[in-house]
């Protein structure tokens, strides 16, 4: 797909891409721990309720729904599904910010990177569903002379960036968005297989076990990897971790395509009750197709 025209000096502006990342959905076990450990840690605020579901997210921009079911199995990190949600943060700024917090919350961390195109840090929730939050660096910066894309994972300077957090976090700032959602699987050239040439994201870059897919210029709205789970096979239903991922494609053209070519494949495309069309990827993962 052809790039989104960006300023070089900007941030990326997601929504110019063709398929961006809209809501990802989880199942829980303790519905009240794990929405407490969203809030009370990365500040998303309750946007839509009922009987054991609740969506978080911004005032009146949901980003993560949870369902909760306590009958469900323990998450198990072998199996296909979520590797991490990973929630963009609009500036450098506010990251230094949320680090400062969490520091002084004493809330345990996975890992911090800095991966070139952006700054990174990993944790997970309560029930073991990894999530990141990160903010890019301009767009300028992510490609080599040569306009080569890389992405490597090198140590974060955490003293620089929590000098860049010039005051208090106050909660996740407007702008907040999924950035991308990296994937768990079986096999990556499958995961290609599916992820660029059914769904139509190009590789941005591959690494051991790793494939990176954008769409519009970005680095990568979705990641599939194999380093916890190769070989896996389709996903247990009832178990706690990932329920699906929402990809927003606002062109109907774009939409159209996809469902034609995942027909073509003999896979798939079904009304889904959250408003779009939804897909099966080959670990049975479900992909959401809406407008908006």
């Amino acid at each position: 797909m052809s790039a989104a025209i960006q300023h070089p000096e900007a941030a990326f502006d997601l929504g110019a891409a063709p398929m961006r990342i809209g809501r990802v959905r989880l199942r829980v076990r303790d519905l009240a721990t794990v929405s407490g450990f969203y809030q009370d840690v990365l500040g998303l605020v309750p946007v839509e309720q009922s009987i054991g579901r609740l969506a978080l997210g911004l005032p009146g921009v949901p980003l993560l729904e949870l369902t909760g079911d306590p009958s469900l199995a323990p998450l198990d990190r072998r199996q296909a599904g979520l590797f991490h949600t990973a929630f963009l943060l609009p500036d450098r700024a506010s990251l230094g910010r949320w680090l400062g917090f969490v520091a002084q919350r004493r809330i345990s961390l996975l890992g911090a990177s800095d991966h070139g195109v952006s700054e990174a840090i990993y944790l997970a929730d309560p029930e073991g569903n990894g999530i990141e939050v990160y903010a890019d660096r301009p767009v300028a910066t992510w490609r080599s002379a040569g306009g080569q894309l890389a992405m490597p994972s090198e140590p974060l300077d955490l003293q620089d960036l929590l000098g860049a957090g010039d005051g208090a976090w106050m909660g996740m700032p407007a702008g907040t968005v999924i950035g991308h959602v990296h994937l768990q699987v079986g096999d990556t050239a499958a995961a290609e297989r599916y992820y660029r040439d059914i769904l139509g994201f190009e590789v941005t870059c591959r690494y051991p076990g790793g494939s990176f897919f954008g769409a519009g210029g970005y680095h990568h709205q979705l990641a599939a990897n194999t380093w916890n789970s190769r070989r896996a096979g389709s996903r247990p239903e009832r178990m706690v971790g990932l329920d699906s991922v929402e990809i927003v494609v606002p062109d109907a053209a774009v939409r159209d395509a996809i469902e034609e070519r995942a027909r073509a494949a003999g896979l798939r495309a079904e009304p889904d009750t959250n408003r779009g069309t939804m897909l099966h990827d080959p670990w049975g993962t479900s992909i959401t197709l809406v407008s908006g």
